[in-house]
């Protein structure tokens, strides 16, 4: 059973940072890329991020581009996402999602998903 973990969410103001976490188990985690998506009130769930199985290839949401980075460490089962430079518009709960291998920037490349972690920015 595959199952990922969120965390490190929270709140803070901003031009603030925070790094998310995400541990998986369940599945051999580098075998499979890795993704981050966000739901805001009121919105659909959108693409934030994603990283190939060796780390070598990344993607990005143009609007967090030069703000965000996502790295994952294989040996730790754990893919991140280190937020800086903070906006009231990044506020969204956080998801992280094995992906299929295809489709990395759409939800339907994706098969298994954390339970989401709150980020919210204060102005």
């Amino acid at each position: 059973q595959v199952q990922l973990v969120e965390s490190g969410g929270g709140l803070v103001q901003a031009g603030g940072s925070l790094r998310l976490s995400c541990a998986a188990s369940g599945r051999t985690f580098s075998r499979y890329p890795m993704g981050w998506f966000r739901q805001a009130p009121g919105k659909e769930r959108e693409f934030v991020a994603a990283i190939s199985q060796n780390a070598g290839v990344t993607y990005y949401i143009e609007s967090v581009k030069g703000r965000f980075t996502i790295s994952r460490d294989n040996a730790k089962n754990t893919v991140y996402l280190q937020m800086n430079s903070l906006k009231p518009e990044d506020t969204a709960v956080y998801y992280c999602a094995t992906s299929k291998g295809v489709g990395l920037t759409t939800n339907r490349g994706y098969d298994y998903w954390g339970q989401g972690t709150q980020v919210t920015v204060s102005s």
